[in-house]
């Protein structure tokens, strides 16, 4: 009896090393296979409401998606087709392995008697060993399966193999099988269903649902699992337009149109990650979009964009570049909102903000007439307005809201030029596509171009209250919420590059200025001269601002405002930057931005917020109300721009051609006596000169106190 202890206690000593070592061994193991299986999940791109918008293919090049629960019907008629005996054995069958030895020993390959258990099916999937059938390749599963269900439990190793088995169409495992085939899911399924994709194991590109061979294929596996006869009347074949329309389907599910956008941003996660694009908004926009592109063709209008950014967060709730992206034509498969296009009249806040920052104030008088510079070139400029009027004395409010181009200009070169280039290129860090030196006044014209999400980007800061925070479009909480335990982050998950930079996170501009900006774009009533008292730009909640632009000839129509809770940018066009046909901000761009303005104040993003107005202080002047800051010099900074030329017209330098009747006309501020070279030419504040021969004349105002100036004007024959 001791004898057989000793030699009991001796095999233990000898085999213990030997189990511990296969258990530590079998680990490893199971723990490659379980990174691979990880690994083989598709990578989910999510937006709000964990919408999906883009599911990437895994390394196989399959679409999956990995479910935790193992419907009951479906888990019992695949374990009588495939795995009798799953919760008996440990992974391995002996009497198939047996019988398939004997029948791989006799020469007999052609045998279609499986051997393979479930836990044995999932080892080969995982390390994709379906197509080689060696000996070699049977052992190392043999061990990898052993392993699995050393450390895993028969449940776990089930709910494995259901999300690995491929059906065929690019798609593996059972959920996304159901979506694609039968647009369900799996706990959804009828008999019939389950069923056919039961048949599809067999031979998923051969036999999935979507081939004519399903039904016999389900109709033998009927028969072998002795199930009711009732269950194959269901089956009928899809017929080809079926079949199409549930593969359209699949992949509008696998990719939403939203990610066109998207791609162009170059917006990608290496792993499961959330956006912060709204799908169900964007798909809605780009319906606004397309329905109003379609109304304006007759105008010559193709393009379009919209962007919408939640506040004060800074969220990319929507980007919108294209009506539809799957046209190759009209441009429709270029992402309109990182086009760079001259963007008009929406840089005069921008403008008026830097006035503003120097002492000028919405209630400062300017003189909106034709004024004269002189270019780099050497050339004569003249500012124009949109509608090529003169208003005379106006004040910013006014100007601004008018959207007038001529005190723009007078803004910008009392701000100073410099100034306002350093504040694009360093405070913004704005990327101009040619020296920003080029531009000179024209910007004040609208000459400057940007894209949409870019201005869109820089507008932020006005309802922001002057800080340029990043923009977001990585759900940075949503996904840490998910994955607790996971050590990746937004950097190495996630890459956003684009020409701007839309990282900032800086002070752009004093609170009080930016409310002053605000206090103007928030004034529908001054602007009715200009936009008219119905309007695209007039929405029923009050508190919002907006400003519009239009490039020259018509080639581009903006609109963007904005409300406290968020931003709405719109832009059309076309791709190839031919004019509409008449289509200004208010009227192109204004009536998209009005609708989308009004799905976003009917939606959950509106909290009503007001803007903030505390820091300006009310002036009043002949029962009028005008608006500046606490503390502010009244008088001194409402004369700031005033102009003290006594000649108005001509300019020093003007070229005039000689005709049969030639007359240059002479405006001065006040009453003065015109002389034409030291000639007494006449009293007046306007007079007519009347030119008969060519030459330079030298032209000289003297007023009622004694002030004098003189201009040079010349006069060429053609």
């Amino acid at each position: 009896m001791k004898t057989k202890r000793k030699i009991l206690f001796i095999l233990i000593i000898l085999f213990l090393p030997l189990l511990l070592g296969f258990f530590l061994f079998s680990f490893h193991l199971k723990n490659n296979l379980l990174s691979v299986y990880e690994n083989n999940q598709s990578v989910e791109i999510k937006g709000r409401n964990n919408q999906i918008i883009f599911t990437k293919p895994n390394p196989a090049g399959y679409y999956t998606e990995y479910s935790n629960e193992i419907p009951k019907e479906f888990k019992k008629l695949l374990l009588e087709k495939e795995d009798k005996y799953f919760y008996y054995h440990f992974g391995i069958n002996p009497v198939s392995s047996l019988r398939a030895l004997y029948k791989y020993a006799i020469k007999e390959q052609n045998s279609k008697i499986a051997s393979s258990t479930i836990t044995q099916q999932l080892v080969k999937i995982l390390l994709r060993n379906e197509t080689e059938r060696t000996l070699k390749n049977k052992f190392i599963e043999a061990i990898y399966t052993v392993s699995l269900e050393t450390h895993l439990n028969k449940e776990e190793i089930l709910q494995m193999y259901l999300n690995s088995v491929y059906f065929g169409n690019s798609v593996q495992g059972l959920s996304q099988a159901s979506r694609l085939y039968f647009d369900s899911q799996p706990n959804l399924l009828s008999d019939k269903q389950i069923i056919q994709l039961l048949a599809t194991l067999s031979a998923p590109s051969n036999n999935n649902p979507l081939t004519a061979t399903n039904k016999k294929s389900s109709e033998l596996l009927i028969k072998n699992l002795n199930l009711s006869d009732e269950i194959l009347k269901e089956i009928t074949p899809f017929k080809t337009n079926e079949i199409k329309a549930k593969q359209e389907k699949f992949n509008n599910y696998l990719k939403d149109e939203s990610y066109f956008e998207l791609q162009s941003l170059n917006v990608d996660c290496q792993s499961q990650c959330s956006l912060t694009i709204d799908k169900k908004l964007t798909k809605n926009l780009r319906e606004i979009l397309k329905r109003n592109l379609l109304s304006l063709s007759e105008k010559n209008v193709s393009n379009g964009a919209i962007i919408v950014i939640k506040l004060p967060e800074n969220e990319l709730l929507s980007i919108v570049g294209s009506p539809d992206s799957t046209i190759s034509s009209s441009g429709y498969q270029i992402n309109m909102a990182k086009k760079t296009r001259p963007i008009g009249s929406t840089i005069k806040p921008l403008i008026y903000l830097k006035g503003f920052e120097n002492d000028l104030r919405p209630y400062t008088l300017v003189e909106d007439k034709e004024y004269k510079y002189t270019i780099g070139s050497g050339f004569a400029f003249y500012p124009k307005n949109y509608d090529y009027e003169y208003r005379g004395e106006v004040n910013l409010h006014y100007a601004l809201t008018n959207s007038l181009n001529v005190p723009t200009v007078k803004v910008l070169e009392y701000a100073g030029i410099d100034n306002f280039n350093k504040f694009l290129l360093d405070d913004l860090e704005f990327f101009p596509i040619q020296d920003i030196e080029n531009y000179q006044l024209s910007i004040a014209l609208g000459g400057l171009e940007m894209d949409l999400l870019a201005l869109s980007y820089y507008f932020t800061i006005f309802p922001n209250e002057g800080e340029l925070l990043p923009l977001k479009v990585y759900d940075n909480e949503k996904d840490s919420e998910s994955s607790e335990d996971s050590e990746s982050d937004s950097e190495s998950d996630f890459t956003y590059q684009t020409s701007t930079n839309f990282l900032q996170n800086k002070k752009i501009a004093d609170q009080k200025y930016i409310q002053l900006i605000n206090k103007v774009l928030f004034d529908r009533k001054t602007g009715i001269e200009q936009f008219g008292m119905k309007s695209n730009l007039n929405l029923l909640q009050d508190n919002y601002s907006v400003k519009t632009g239009t490039s020259r000839e018509f080639c581009d129509s903006w609109t963007i405002g904005y409300t406290p809770d968020f931003l709405v940018g719109v832009w059309i066009g076309n791709s190839d930057n031919t004019p509409m046909n008449g289509i200004s901000g208010q009227s192109g761009a204004g009536e998209i931005w009005n609708e989308a303005m009004n799905l976003l104040i009917n939606s959950e993003y509106n909290k009503k917020t007001p803007f903030k107005f505390n820091l300006i202080q009310e002036f009043y002047e002949d029962e009028n109300i005008e608006y500046g800051l606490v503390d502010d010099n009244y008088e001194e900074s409402k004369n700031l721009l005033e102009n003290n030329n006594l000649i108005l017209n001509p300019h020093n330098g003007d070229i005039f051609l000689l005709e049969e009747i030639t007359q240059i006309p002479l405006r001065a501020r006040e009453e003065v006596e015109w002389y034409v070279d030291d000639r007494f030419l006449g009293a007046g504040k306007e007079i007519v000169f009347d030119v008969e021969s060519f030459g330079d004349y030298a032209i000289r105002a003297v007023g009622e106190d004694g002030e004098e100036e003189r201009v040079v004007v010349f006069v060429e024959v053609e």
